[in-house]
């Protein structure tokens, strides 16, 4: 009996115990779950929400002054805020909307306008380099606003790296979200374009890629911006899963070291007009021309789980050959983003690449809505060693030059037996046939045993050798690899 009571009292115990941990459980996967899928936090943003019309903060902006061209044979001249310091004495000393080139409208937008005022053209530049300077890294950056269209107009988001002071245009980087010109200049109002420019890739030669809305157009209020995180920018319209061009530091020319997006920039959003690319304004160009902005914003991603890499397969290769690959297969959580692949190999005079067959981009792998993904990575020979070692001249080479050799052998024998009966003849008559039949000779014995450049000997000694894969997801900060798997290769005899 007593034993019995004691089963009882012990029943409340081990059922509250059972139920804490479940609940303890649920909770921390709760919490693991929700810390995978990728997301994203506001860190910063000008949302123009001010109630009374004005300026725009002169804290949060600093204003482009004048016409320089730009680079770009522009033909406006930028203005600031009346009685902006080193405003051209063009510019406007009184505050109006219809003459202000920059304003808050009161209604949470930014209007930036470009004005025609006696044959010159004035308008507004405004950008983050502040002082000391409002810089962004890595992220979702982006912009909603609606913009205008004619002939000339060529309003922009995008972004400078915050050296430019010190490593000039183009080696800081520049990022397009959003670039508009018209029809004439190959976009016009149903198009925009996007572009990365740095060190090897700018002006016309920019990485860029062109957006075509598939309903209404730059005239209505969109979103631009871009996934920006460690060798990789997404670029988007409207909405962040929109993702239309991506772009990485496997595919600027020159390769990674010239990718120039792994450190701060400033934004910058602007109505140009006129220049070399969206051509000259005309009499029916709208004046004012005025470009809206609702916000500009950055958010930051919420940390993702680094992806596994597998246990790929090694690569083998024979002396010689000049290629091979192996699979990766990779897993992650789905919903958390995608995620940028590179290679490298300690292989002598071989390099690596990636393909993932993702159709943005080769080097990326799509987590969005996928748990999986696979990429092959292949080895190419690059190069032949400089001088070619003396044991390859040696080497048996197939039955055809073999028998190429051997006639050139007989060929020398003959000559050489046929001067060797004409002794009586003095020994100049038959040198020079002699030293054909030695050149015979040689080349014969280089055909057959390994001098024809179609096919020479790789350097590469036999031994092991290993490929790096490292992966870089879109919270990462680019100090490090998120994940990374080495992959043995094998060079044999």
């Amino acid at each position: 009996m007593k034993s019995q009571q004691s089963q009882r009292r012990q029943w409340p115990g081990l059922l509250r115990n059972f139920l804490c941990t479940l609940f303890t459980g649920f909770i921390y996967l709760s919490t693991l779950a929700g810390a995978r899928a990728q997301s994203w936090t506001l860190a910063w943003s000008d949302e123009f929400n001010g109630a009374t019309v004005g300026p725009p903060d002169i804290t949060v902006w600093n204003f482009d002054l004048g016409n320089s061209g730009f680079g770009n044979n522009e033909l406006e001249t930028y203005c600031g805020p009346p009685g902006y310091k080193n405003n051209p004495q063009a510019c406007p000393n009184t505050f109006s909307t219809t003459t202000s080139n920059a304003y808050i409208d009161g209604n949470g937008h930014l209007v930036i306008q470009a004005i025609q005022s006696g044959g010159t053209w004035f308008s507004a530049r405004m950008n983050t380099n502040m002082t000391p300077q409002k810089t962004f890294q890595y992220g979702r950056i982006e912009a909603s606003e609606k913009l205008p269209v004619g002939a000339g107009l060529w309003p922009a988001f995008w972004a400078l790296g915050s050296n430019f002071a010190s490593v000039t245009w183009p080696g800081c980087g520049e990022m397009d979200f959003m670039e508009n010109v018209p029809a004439s200049a190959g976009l016009g109002p149903t198009k925009i374009s996007s572009t990365i420019h740095g060190p090897t890739y700018y002006g016309s030669n920019g990485l860029s890629q062109i957006y075509t809305f598939p309903s209404k157009d730059v005239t209505s209020f969109h979103t631009y911006g871009a996934i920006w995180s460690p060798f990789m920018v997404q670029f988007y319209v409207d909405d962040p899963a929109n993702v239309f061009s991506i772009h990485t530091a496997t595919d600027v020319p020159g390769g990674p070291t010239q990718w120039a997006f792994n450190h701060p920039f400033v934004l910058i959003t602007n109505l140009a007009v006129g220049g070399t690319w969206p051509g000259s304004p005309d009499s029916t160009t709208p004046n004012p021309a005025m470009m809206m902005v609702d916000y500009v914003r950055q958010y930051r991603a919420t940390a993702v789980p680094s992806p596994n890499l597998g246990n790929p397969a090694a690569i083998t290769l024979a002396a010689g050959a000049d290629s091979g690959s192996t699979t990766v297969d990779l897993s992650s959580q789905s919903g958390t983003g995608r995620v940028y692949l590179n290679c490298s190999t300690s292989t002598p005079n071989f390099s690596c690449s990636i393909n993932t067959g993702y159709a943005l981009n080769s080097n990326v792998v799509d987590f969005t809505s996928d748990s999986t993904a696979t990429a092959t990575v292949t080895v190419n020979l690059i190069a032949y060693a400089a001088s070619m070692p003396v044991e390859n001249l040696f080497i048996p080479k197939p039955p055809g030059r073999a028998a190429i050799a051997l006639a050139g052998i007989m060929v020398c024998v003959l000559v050489f037996s046929k001067e060797i009966s004409r002794r009586g003849r003095p020994a100049r008559n038959w040198a020079p046939a002699l030293a054909l039949s030695g050149l015979i000779l040689a080349g014969a014995i280089v055909l057959s045993c390994g001098g024809s450049s179609s096919s020479p000997p790789v350097s590469t000694p036999p031994s092991y050798y290993s490929v790096t894969v490292n992966a870089y997801t879109v919270s990462g900060t680019g100090a490090a690899p998120d994940a990374t798997v080495n992959i043995q290769m094998v060079v044999f005899h």
